[in-house]
């Protein structure tokens, strides 16, 4: 895919910061291209509870504790509904045994993927009064669930919602009005008379932070509630919030906590994935230990995640942590599926001339058509809802957007062909009539407003960085910036045109691609490329001929010259210390 590069232009004194700091004019640098201001620099480098917002600022967070104690000290059963995905599974286990810890009488109730949807619904309402739930609490979910709310109000039960997700609202002549569900207490950030200042918390994080007040008010010590901060951590990156002001803080050292954890059952998911908990980072939840959780939820009940973590018994943890992998392979196996018949379809229908792709896949399980979503998105570059059959006989899908594009806003231009709908401006979940599909997609098209620079990814370059600068050190500084994500993107550092001196392939399948390239002081680095390996290879050929590849291939003189972008690492092997460059873009055009 063509991509934009542009360089970072911010101004700063970067020497200065370096010394003040006691950091490489490189890492002020990036903080600098990162928006940290200077007097936040120290706790960004260095973060620390401290940094933590109050928890009393949230909008009837005191509200929702008196009405727990209140069902507490009266015996009555409380009942938490929670979601499937990595933050309501850890939504759920904190306020499951938070609430256990101040002798609440508590269970869970989490939907069924296939059979409730998202979040509560009426049915899940009725089977809650059958076993006569006194007090409903909800956790990354609740907010659009206006029908569910009523119906519990109308037996009698006291409700309480704590979710992050935006706040349905409707327009007239202009004006919005947020639509709130008929609850005792609702405890979300995005509420316009909240008071939190930072909105930008993931479900789990808000249920944590009523924790705290909960705790406090129930004597044990507000500060019982950081026995959950690697909780709010995982959910955190596997939500895929923004990485700044607390939400750093939380997963810096809510990693620290995951790493050193005595949880049977997440340690037991560790060992079976093989994770070096002292290199334990945002790349572990979001790619390997996150997937497990959202595997359960997909495939068939995320109460199993949830009885991993819960799990005491260290064979019995081992036992369910396999289940949770093995879900997670056939989960793997079905979603490449779904990506090749998306692709497929795109082609075939043409669909790539759209501004927003609407891709309806009969066949695919509809608990990844998030997932599918995603890699069309990044494929296309194109704002893109999957959908599939729903078990209603409709449709239902999910959509993955791209900066320019406010996913939610759109669709609430469009709820006319839509049954049920919500999310983020960055993701959203979809229902509808079949019916409706053809003119779902014409209207979300007509309504798309994208122009070609919006439709092309953008590539921002921190420093201009030959590699011969790369050392341990400036390394080791790298990894005070982390966690990267969302909010915090890895830096991106580049070198024009480096001389290439040899080419090789490496993976069980020659997958990927092994460059050693020339240094501007004459020594060598070995750069790895782990992308479209024969996409590259035939842009090589094209620009420089087959004679140039295959003379570097046999590490023979050769005019390739490479400009990349790339990230350096320090490469263990047998004991010995090497420095390599990771690569995450190439330009093969000859030098000028």
């Amino acid at each position: 895919m063509n991509s934009i590069w542009n360089m970072y232009a911010k101004k700063a004194d970067f020497s200065a910061l370096s010394e003040k700091y006691k950091i490489d004019p490189v890492v002020a640098r990036i903080m600098v291209n990162r928006d940290v201001p200077e007097e936040e620099m120290e706790h960004y480098l260095h973060p620390s509870l401290d940094h933590l917002h109050d928890p009393h600022r949230l909008k009837d967070v005191e509200k929702a504790v008196d009405l727990l104690l209140l069902a507490r000290d009266r015996g009555e059963k409380i009942r938490i509904i929670g979601d499937y995905d990595i933050d309501g599974i850890n939504s759920t286990y904190i306020l499951h045994q938070a609430l256990k810890r101040v002798d609440a009488v508590v269970d869970y109730a989490i939907p069924h993927r296939m059979e409730d949807g998202y979040g509560m619904n009426p049915s899940m309402v009725d089977k809650a009064k059958e076993a006569g739930v006194k007090l409903i609490i909800t956790c990354d979910n609740g907010i659009a669930a206006r029908e569910a709310c009523s119906r519990a109000k109308e037996y009698g039960m006291t409700v309480i919602v704590t979710d992050h997700h935006a706040i349905p609202y409707e327009e007239i002549d202009g004006v919005r009005r947020e639509v709130l569900p008929d609850a005792d207490a609702i405890v979300n950030p995005h509420q316009a008379d909240c008071a939190y200042p930072f909105p930008e918390i993931c479900g789990a994080v808000v249920a944590w932070k009523l924790v705290f007040v909960l705790f406090e008010r129930a004597g044990l010590g507000a500060e019982q509630a950081y026995d959950y901060l690697g909780n709010a951590a995982f959910a955190t990156v596997g939500d895929i919030m923004p990485l700044r002001d607390e939400n750093r803080s939380i997963v810096k050292l809510g990693l620290r906590a995951i790493a050193n954890t005595t949880n049977p059952g997440l340690n037991a998911l560790m060992e079976r994935l093989k994770i070096d908990r002292t290199r334990l980072s945002a790349y572990h939840i979001g790619f390997l230990l996150g997937p497990c959780f959202n595997a359960s939820g997909r495939l068939d009940t995320a109460v199993d995640a949830i009885a991993l973590m819960e799990e005491m018994d260290p064979n019995r943890a081992i036992a369910r942590a396999a289940e949770l992998v093995n879900m997670n392979e056939e989960r793997k196996a079905l979603t490449k599926q779904g990506d090749e018949r998306a692709f497929q379809i795109i082609e075939e229908e043409h669909l790539d001339e759209d501004h927003v792709l609407v891709v309806y896949i009969p066949e695919l399980h509809e608990s990844l058509a998030g997932i599918v979503a995603g890699h069309i998105k990044e494929r296309y570059f194109r704002p893109t809802f999957v959908l599939t059959n729903a078990q209603d006989g409709g449709l239902k899908g999910s959509g993955r957007s791209i900066p320019a594009y406010s996913m939610y806003d759109k669709l609430h231009e469009c709820e006319e062909f839509l049954s049920k709908y919500g999310g983020h401006p960055m993701a959203a979940g979809i229902s509808m009539p079949k019916e409706n599909l053809e003119g779902f997609r014409k209207k979300m098209n007509e309504l798309a407003n994208l122009t070609e620079k919006d439709m092309t990814p953008v590539v921002h370059i921190d420093v201009p960085m030959p590699l011969s600068y790369v050392t341990e050190e400036l390394i080791h500084e790298l990894d005070l910036l982390e966690p990267f994500g969302n909010g915090n993107e890895k830096p991106i550092f580049a070198v024009k045109h480096a001389p290439v001196k040899r080419i090789s392939y490496m993976g069980k399948e020659n997958q990927f691609l092994r460059f050693i390239l020339g240094m501007e002081d004459g020594r060598e680095m070995t750069a790895l490329y782990f992308r479209g390996s024969e996409e590259l290879e035939q842009q090589i050929r094209e620009v420089y001929g087959d004679s140039a590849w295959d003379s570097a291939m046999r590490g023979m003189g050769n005019d390739i010259h490479l400009t990349i972008t790339y990230f350096p690492q320090i490469n263990e092997y047998r004991g010995n210390i090497s420095l390599q460059a990771l690569i995450t873009g190439v330009k093969t055009d000859k030098m000028k």
